[in-house]
């Protein structure tokens, strides 16, 4: 597999045991014109997803103004859209049995594109969100069938070739809109960020609808709704109370004890059901495979530290280190370049054992978090952009041997469940830590503040001294104002330190996991 700047994936064929020849491939009837095409329009369509992510994380703190929302509220319209993502996406099978591939697909692509233009539309922090919601959940299908659109386009002789390019090109697109993003908030607003992915998906949709084959929906699949709806339940529930805990002051509100209870209760049924109906959503049974289980386990931490320092950066530079939004798209950016490095690395990684590139790779994520926890407000660009691509170079060679890894011992039989799996554990570990991040940078900012203040008296001879105070005038109400903002700001770094020490933290446990992955071939 290959991975983007933002860990959305173009999942390559793992290789399938040696099999008689067989019938020539429905690929072959297709021109070399329409092939051409049809690798265009799935690369644009495919890319739609990542650029809105990394555009919208670049545009937290303009979209806090407008909607008059905290730094908690605002971040929901990230959390909320991987969480949508993370629930649709094991639906993609049901999906495209039930409509057929090319429905699913060029659908997926136009109800994501009106739902983008609605988010850049939106006047009130609810609508903002739903129509995020709305964006994550349409747009769920359009990574898991594009490169299974490809490969069914494309002979095997050329579906490495295809496979590589569609990989490069999911990589790299991702680079450009946080940049073109930053510079047409920054000119305009916000919403002409959301505004310039709409052409874009209206052509990848017509393309679509002219290039890709008419297929026949098979409809074998049956959606376990039982399963399906009470994790959905339980996920969302534990999403609200993460979201919300720290404002409503935790189990002291009502409302987030019923969000615990009702979370409990729906992961109970999903646990009793699954182990119980004959062929539930997710089969768990699948966890008694050692790699697979701690495949699970450390691409849920993958998912935990790919989007977190791109939700957090944006409100420190912009709010509190003074940064445009253009520069800030760049820092973003560059963690796209990182990705795009990591994955030449990846290639060469991938002949070596696994664990070795993923001790490397969590190594650097550690690195990055120890370096993000030594800035301070002066920071320089140029300092942010070497960490953002540290970072993306440690995203880009840790996939692909995660990805061989988990899956070394899982059987053929079991790989498209297996996969789903996998890949709803990333985006939740994304979700859940980024809320438990804004939640600590809040919680700490207040704490600190409480602190610092408490310094600020008459009785602190240590402000009688001017080598001391500085500039800080404390005799009148303006000079306490700026120096109470001041307070505020270093109050708020203390805050985004902490978060970057979870962050770090989450990359070291990582790394003693990594050593009880096994080595053995994949099961036939």
């Amino acid at each position: 597999m290959t991975s983007s700047a933002d860990g959305t994936t173009a999942e390559a064929a793992i290789p399938s045991p040696a099999a008689p020849p067989a019938a020539p491939s429905p690929a072959d009837a297709f021109s070399v014109g329409r092939r051409v095409l049809i690798l265009v329009m799935v690369v644009m369509g495919s890319t739609l997803y990542a650029t809105t992510l990394l555009i919208a994380s670049t545009l937290l703190p303009q979209m806090q103004g407008t909607m008059s929302a905290t730094q908690d509220e605002i971040a929901w319209a990230m959390t909320f859209n991987i969480l949508a993502t993370a629930v649709m996406t094991p639906m993609t099978g049901w999906l495209a049995a039930r409509f057929g591939r090319r429905e699913t697909m060029t659908w997926s692509v136009l109800l994501f594109t009106a739902t983008t233009f609605m988010c850049g539309a939106s006047n009130s922090l609810e609508t903002l969100i739903l129509w995020r919601v709305l964006q994550g959940a349409l747009g769920a299908p359009v990574i898991p069938l594009s490169q299974t659109i490809l490969l069914d386009a494309f002979p095997k002789r050329q579906q490495g070739l295809v496979t590589s390019i569609f990989g490069m090109a999911v990589v790299i697109g991702p680079v450009i809109g946080p940049t073109l993003g930053g510079l047409l908030s920054e000119l305009y607003s916000w919403r002409w960020a959301f505004y310039m992915i709409v052409p874009v998906g209206l052509i990848s949709f017509i393309g679509l609808r002219l290039t890709l084959p008419a297929d026949r929906p098979t409809g074998r699949i049956a959606l376990d709704w039982t399963g399906f709806l009470s994790l959905s339940v339980a996920i969302a529930c534990v999403q609200l109370v993460l979201s919300r805990g720290q404002r409503l002051d935790w189990f002291d509100s009502g409302e987030i004890l019923i969000e615990t209870f009702v979370a409990i209760l729906a992961f109970w049924i999903f646990i009793a059901h699954s182990l119980t109906a004959r062929r539930p959503f997710l089969n768990l049974g699948l966890l008694r495979d050692r790699n697979y289980a701690l495949g699970l386990v450390l691409v849920m931490i993958y998912g935990m530290l790919n989007f977190t320092p791109m939700v957090l950066l944006p409100p420190l530079l912009q709010q509190h280190a003074g940064f445009p939004d253009m520069l800030i798209g760049e820092i973003i950016a560059a963690r796209g370049v990182g990705a795009t490095i990591g994955f030449f690395i990846a290639i060469f990684v991938g002949r070596m054992d696994p664990r070795i590139g993923l001790i490397g790779g969590f190594a650097l994520q550690v690195i990055s978090g120890l370096w993000l926890m030594a800035l301070d407000l002066n920071v320089d660009a140029a300092t942010l952009m070497a960490n953002s691509l540290v970072q993306g170079i440690a995203i880009g060679v840790i996939w692909v041997p995660l990805t061989l890894a988990t899956f070394a011992t899982t059987s053929s039989a079991n790989l498209a469940e297996g996969t789903a799996v996998y890949h709803l554990l990333r985006n939740i570990g994304s979700s859940f830590f980024i809320s438990i991040c804004v939640a600590e940078v809040v919680r700490a900012s207040s704490a600190n503040y409480s602190r610092l203040v408490e310094m600020v008296n008459p009785f602190n001879r240590s402000l009688l001294l001017p080598w001391v105070t500085g500039a800080w005038d404390t005799e009148t109400v303006t000079g306490l104002a700026k120096l109470s903002k001041e307070i505020s700001r270093q109050a708020a770094m203390l805050g985004y330190i902490n978060a970057f020490g979870l962050y770090t933290l989450a990359s070291a446990m990582a790394i003693p996991l990594i050593l009880l992955v096994g080595g053995r071939s994949r099961a036939r």
